[in-house]
């Protein structure tokens, strides 16, 4: 009986996690230490339906994936990496 009750559970959780979402992919110049990702990663925090974010100080990439319905825009972004004291460069959407 448990076993019955187990399968319908992990299809409904593995629904839950296809559930699309989007993924930001953005150039920011100034990116030099994980004291810089960090101030990165609290501002973005911030923004509901963030979900991960990953800082590659070497490509100078930041990459958020949010949740179903959250949009980023250009001007957003700009303005956020501004007030974080840095430049923001492009930004390429990926559906996941």
């Amino acid at each position: 009986m448990k076993r019955y009750l187990i399968v319908p559970l992990l299809l409904l959780w593995s629904l839950a996690t296809l559930a699309a979402g989007t993924q930001y992919v953005m150039r920011v110049d100034g990116l030099a230490c994980p004291y810089c990702a960090y101030g990165i990663e609290k501002k973005l925090k911030q923004i509901d339906g963030v979900e991960k974010i990953d800082v590659d100080l070497e490509k100078g990439l930041v990459t958020v994936n949010v949740r179903e319905g959250v949009e980023f825009t250009e001007a957003q972004m700009k303005q956020l990496f501004k007030d974080a004291g840095f430049t923001f460069r492009s930004m390429e959407k990926k559906t996941l």
